[in-house]
């Protein structure tokens, strides 16, 4: 019987190495966002990476999972150079200057005021939902008390 790197009828100590190894490579792909970077922290060769994700679901979805935190902390770090500039030499100074790149900066905001907007929208909408929920409460209170109270038949007079 073959055994599989990451199939469902591996041995025990096969288990035990991709629990391992994939872990680690996980670990570094989320960081670097590199296959073959991730697999040299994880002592393995790419391929091995490969063939894990092409046999094994559970694996890809992991995979693609810190692709995607990869993207998020590389994105979060450009963000923060843009935001704070970069130091750099200036011509014949004893001392960097503060430079940014406001061309990117400006590309960005560009590619994510759509997706801000979608974000605002149902940030707003949530709200607003939160908002017909408490006053549609407050009303059954009102309701439940008025079907509480002693009625007033208005003979009294």
């Amino acid at each position: 019987m073959a055994k599989t790197p990451c199939g469902a009828g591996r041995d025990a100590p096969a288990a035990l190495r991709f629990n391992r190894w994939s872990k680690a490579f996980l670990a570094a792909l989320a960081d670097t966002s590199n296959v073959s970077a991730a697999a040299r922290a994880a002592g393995i060769a790419t391929s091995t990476a490969y063939e894990a994700r092409r046999t094994n679901a559970d694996f890809y979805r992991k995979w693609q999972q810190a692709l995607c935190e990869g993207y998020d902390n590389l994105e979060l770090d450009l963000l923060h150079r843009l935001r704070t500039g970069e130091i750099k030499p200036a011509t014949g100074a004893r001392r960097g200057v503060r430079q940014f790149d406001n061309a990117t900066a400006f590309r960005l905001l560009i590619a994510h005021r759509d997706s801000a907007a979608r974000a605002r929208a149902v940030r707003d909408n949530e709200d607003t939902e939160a908002i017909v929920l408490a006053i549609n409460a407050k009303l059954e209170k009102m309701r439940q008390r008025q079907l509480a109270a002693p009625q007033d038949d208005g003979d009294a007079a």
